[in-house]
């Protein structure tokens, strides 16, 4: 849940042809618009909906529709339609009825364009595991992992090199194609020992382990339940003696540049990660 100041699930891929972010959980929105215009997004994508990596989109929509809105005056009918580019919105397979129920929970009579979150301001795509899309310079493909609901990991390769995100996952074979030689491995390290009941999270250990073993160059942790240094160090520590790479830890406003091993100042950025679970990654450009 959000906490200490921090938002939620969400991380901002930049590269030479392409913006995408990663999730879009309770603060996000407010984050992006810190570092980016929301209508610079090349394409949103969502792992699963669960809130803390969705609960944005509708205040993110909105921001988008925001720039087309009027206010009507005294005799003027309504608005209901604006002429905005809607940016692709990947979400998985059945969510676009949850995504309308979501935007209908909040109407604005006298705009009602506003609510057309995900009908104008978004191209809503639903996806299948397995699903291989491109996005400007970027091949992007989803990989079904283990969570309590489904969950997609994102891989994406370019020129520049290779980023996977775990989303949320518990232990499972399809972290491997998933992560294999990527320059990052986002992982999520939500537990300080594994999980092995039905809910499906990663600790630190079980990260370092897939990174180990898929031959990954660099390994930063998500998803934290703590901001407790004691406790995020101790988590650090752990995936170090597995994986022989160099392992980060994630906060908010971190940029790490894909084919760099360690994070490059503001300004410079490739790849912008976070934490979350509740400590999550704020976006930036």
């Amino acid at each position: 849940m959000p906490a200490d100041g921090q938002p939620s699930s969400g991380y901002l891929v930049v590269s030479e042809a392409a913006t995408v972010l990663f999730d879009c959980g309770p603060g996000i929105a407010t984050a992006l618009s810190a570092v980016a215009a929301p209508e610079q997004l090349s394409a949103v994508i969502i792992t699963h909906f669960h809130l803390d990596h969705c609960y944005d989109l509708l205040p993110l929509g909105k921001s988008l529709l925001s720039r087309g809105v009027r206010y009507p005056g005294a005799d003027e009918a309504p608005q209901r339609w604006a002429a905005v580019e809607a940016v692709p919105l990947h979400v998985p397979a059945g969510s676009r009825q949850r995504l309308q129920d979501l935007a209908a929970l909040f109407p604005v009579t006298t705009a009602p364009v506003l609510d057309r979150a995900f009908d104008l301001a978004f191209d809503v795509r639903e996806y299948t595991p397995g699903a291989r899309f491109t996005v400007g310079d970027l091949t992007i493909s989803l990989h079904e992992l283990r969570h309590s609901a489904p969950n997609c990991g994102i891989r994406i390769e370019s020129p520049a090199g290779c980023l996977a995100y775990t989303g949320d996952t518990g232990v499972t074979p399809g972290l491997l194609p998933l992560a294999a030689g990527a320059d990052l491995l986002l992982a999520e390290a939500t537990l300080a020992a594994t999980d092995h009941g039905p809910h499906g999270h990663l600790s630190a250990v079980d990260a370092a382990r897939v990174a180990q073993d898929a031959d990954v160059q660099a390994l930063m942790l998500t998803h934290f339940p703590s901001a407790d240094p004691q406790w995020l160090l101790a988590r650090r520590d752990e995936a170090a003696r597995a994986f022989g790479g160099a392992v980060q830890l994630a906060r908010p406003g971190l940029t790490f540049q894909i084919g760099y091993r360690q994070p490059l100042p503001a300004g410079r950025p490739s790849f912008t990660g976070g934490s979350s679970g509740g400590r999550a990654g704020q976006p930036q450009s």
